[in-house]
């Protein structure tokens, strides 16, 4: 995973946050977030780095823990930093991500859009970008070992505005439901990716490769290995040995 960081540091945010301003800073430092959320930017840019730069700056009155485009996230603020992307209380536990969008989209009104390309950039942009969402929530959600499944922990925006928390905005149903996602399938998602990354490595096979297994039916029977871990790695100390055991052959 591809997480750069450029801190919002001229951020009015940034700088409250490391001023300590209130408790709900050093709450939210202390504790870190109980939940994350995720934001579409509301417009066709499919960059990052042009968001990141424009919320570096003084004035602003949004600061978002991250930005991602497909495969390459940008984080702008610590993670266990109160941020300024919900609108209201969800400010106050959530992480908040931000989506890029396919420079193929027009918006018509409020969350409503269409296409101006052939669907082709718009569908792989969203695609991608929800991937890169899916192992970045992921990622988080260990850190903080937060459970996607569980209520109120993975929310939209939009969730967040039914809830009472957020402003009032569409994303990012508005995009995912074009292309068959879901909020209930990123959650279901990010608990697999959870389960992938956690999972124990597979065991290496206790047989050699077939083209090899005449050669170490050799080195067994001249005592040169002792026949385990046939696919395993070799440090230089059984490198030696092996050597020094094979020179006694001869």
């Amino acid at each position: 995973m591809n997480i750069v960081q450029q801190m919002s540091v001229r951020n009015d945010c940034y700088i409250r946050n490391v001023n300590k301003a209130d408790s709900r800073y050093t709450t939210f430092q202390t504790r870190g977030p109980l939940g994350l959320m995720i934001h579409s930017v509301g417009c066709p840019q499919p960059k990052a780095q042009v968001f990141a730069d424009t919320w570096n700056q003084p004035g602003k009155e949004v600061a978002v823990h991250a930005v991602l485009e497909p495969g390459r996230i940008i984080q702008c603020l610590p993670w266990n930093y109160r941020g300024w992307h919900a609108g209201g209380a969800a400010n106050d536990s959530y992480t908040g991500v931000e989506m890029t969008e396919p420079a193929t989209i027009k918006y018509t009104g409020g969350a409503s859009w269409v296409e101006t390309g052939d669907g082709v950039n718009t569908k792989a942009h969203v695609l991608a970008t929800y991937k890169t969402a899916v192992n970045l929530f992921a990622y988080l959600c260990d850190i903080y070992k937060l459970d996607p499944l569980k209520d109120g922990v993975i929310i939209s925006h939009s969730e967040g505005y039914r809830r009472g928390i957020t402003s009032n905005h569409g994303d990012v149903e508005h995009l995912w439901s074009k292309f068959g996602l879901s909020m209930p399938k990123f959650r279901t998602d990010i608990k697999a990716k959870i389960a992938e990354m956690n999972a124990p490595p597979a065991p290496v096979p206790d047989a050699p490769s077939s083209w090899a297994a005449e050669a170490w039916e050799w080195a067994k029977a001249n005592g040169i290995t002792d026949g385990t871990n046939p696919r395993g790695s070799i440090t230089r100390e059984q490198t030696a040995t092996m050597l020094w055991r094979f020179s006694r052959l001869t």
